[in-house]
C-alpha cells in the first residue's frame, strides 16, 4: 500500500511539472512579487514546499522609502496600490532574506528593478554571486508606481528598444533564468514581449498592474498618497487573458499569466489563452490561506478534464478560424 501511495505521489508530482529555461518547477502556479513578502511571513498559513515557485518582493540596488501613504485602496472587484518599491536594497536583502528563503525547498525567484541599465546589471551581479544564488531573476520593468528620470518612458517597459537592451545586458551576467516582467500600460504588449525575446529573456510576466485612481468624493481629494496606482485583482481578469493570448501568438518563449486569478478555473484560463505557469497576487492579500485552496481546485479541474500533464493546457484555447 505504502509503494503504491508513493507511487501516486510521484506520477501526480510529474503531472504538475512546468520547465522554463533548464529549470523544473514542482507546479504551474506560483506567488506573485510584493503579495507574499519573502516567504516566512505565510508560513503559518501555507506549506510553502507547495508552492511552485516564489517571486520575491522587489529589490533595489539601494533602499527606497517607498510612496507616501495611504497606500493600499480597496476598489470595485480590485485592489489599488501605491507601494513605491519600498525595500531596504538588495544588500540588506542578501543578508536577511535570501538565506531564510533558500532553506525552503521549492525554486526562489529574485524581482529586481532599477533606474537605469547599470542598476539592473549590479543588482543582478549582487544576487547571483555566492552560494546563496536563486534560481533566477524576474525583471520589472513595469512598476507604474516608479518614475525613471533618465528615460523618455515613465514605464521601462514602455520602451522595446529598453527592454530588449536591459534583458540583454542582465543576460550576460548569468546563466540562471531571466523573466521579463511586463507592463500591460502599452499600446501593444506582445511588441514588447517580442523585444524581451529578442534580448534573451527565457520567459515573461503578464501583466503587471494597470494604472488607475481612486477617489475620495467626499473630500474631494485622491485616496491615494501619490494619487494614482496599479489596479489588480478580479477587475484586470479579462484583460491579463487578452494580453496573455496576443503575446502567446507572437512569442515562442513561455508566459507566466498574472492577474485577478482567485480559484483553480482562473487557472486553467490563463494555460488555455497560452501561460505556461501563473502567479497568484491578490488573493494572498485577500486570503493568505489562499494558495493551498486554488492548487487544489486546480488539481480538482485536471481530473474532471482528464488532462494528463499541467502543461497540456498551455495555448490549447479552441478559436475557430
Amino acid at each position: 500500500m505504502h509503494k503504491k501511495l508513493c507511487g501516486e505521489k510521484i506520477m501526480a508530482d510529474k503531472k504538475m511539472e512546468i520547465k522554463i529555461g533548464e529549470a523544473v518547477f514542482k507546479n504551474p502556479i506560483w506567488v506573485a512579487s510584493g503579495t507574499f513578502g519573502n516567504g516566512e511571513e505565510f508560513r503559518d498559513f501555507v506549506d510553502l514546499e507547495k508552492v511552485g515557485a516564489i517571486i520575491t518582493k522587489t529589490v533595489t540596488l539601494n533602499a527606497r522609502e517607498g510612496n507616501p501613504p495611504p497606500r493600499i485602496v480597496e476598489t470595485s472587484s480590485g485592489l489599488l496600490n501605491s507601494i513605491g518599491l519600498e525595500n531596504g536594497g538588495v544588500e540588506f536583502f542578501i543578508k536577511e532574506h535570501l538565506p531564510l528563503l533558500k532553506k525552503i525547498d521549492t525554486r526562489v525567484i529574485v524581482s529586481i528593478a532599477g533606474q537605469d541599465d547599470e542598476d539592473f546589471v549590479k543588482c543582478t551581479l549582487k544576487i547571483m554571486e555566492g552560494a546563496l544564488a536563486p534560481d533566477g531573476i524576474e525583471v520589472n520593468l513595469s512598476c507604474p508606481n516608479v518614475s525613471h528620470g533618465k528615460t523618455k518612458y515613465r514605464l521601462l517597459a514602455q520602451d522595446p528598444k529598453g527592454t530588449e537592451r536591459i534583458i540583454r545586458k542582465i543576460k550576460k551576467e548569468t546563466d540562471k533564468i531571466i523573466i521579463a516582467k511586463l507592463s500591460p500600460n502599452v499600446t501593444d504588449i506582445a511588441e514588447i514581449a517580442y523585444a524581451a525575446e529578442q534580448g534573451g529573456a527565457d520567459a515573461v510576466s503578464l501583466v503587471n498592474t494597470y494604472l488607475g485612481l481612486a477617489v475620495d468624493a467626499n473630500e474631494r481629494k485622491p485616496i491615494l498618497g501619490n494619487v494614482a496606482g496599479g489596479l489588480s485583482g478580479p477587475a484586470i481578469k479579462p484583460l491579463a487573458l487578452r494580453a496573455v493570448w496576443d503575446a502567446y501568438k507572437k512569442i515562442k518563449i513561455p508566459i507566466i499569466g498574472i492577474g485577478g486569478i482567485m480559484n483553480g478555473t482562473d487557472v486553467a484560463e490563463f494555460m488555455l489563452c497560452g501561460a505556461r505557469a501563473v502567479q497568484i497576487g491578490t488573493a494572498n492579500l485577500a486570503s493568505p490561506d489562499a494558495y493551498e485552496r486554488i492548487l487544489g481546485e486546480f488539481e480538482d479541474y485536471l481530473d474532471k478534464q482528464k488532462i494528463e500533464k499541467a502543461e497540456n493546457l498551455t495555448g490549447a484555447l479552441k478559436v475557430k478560424g
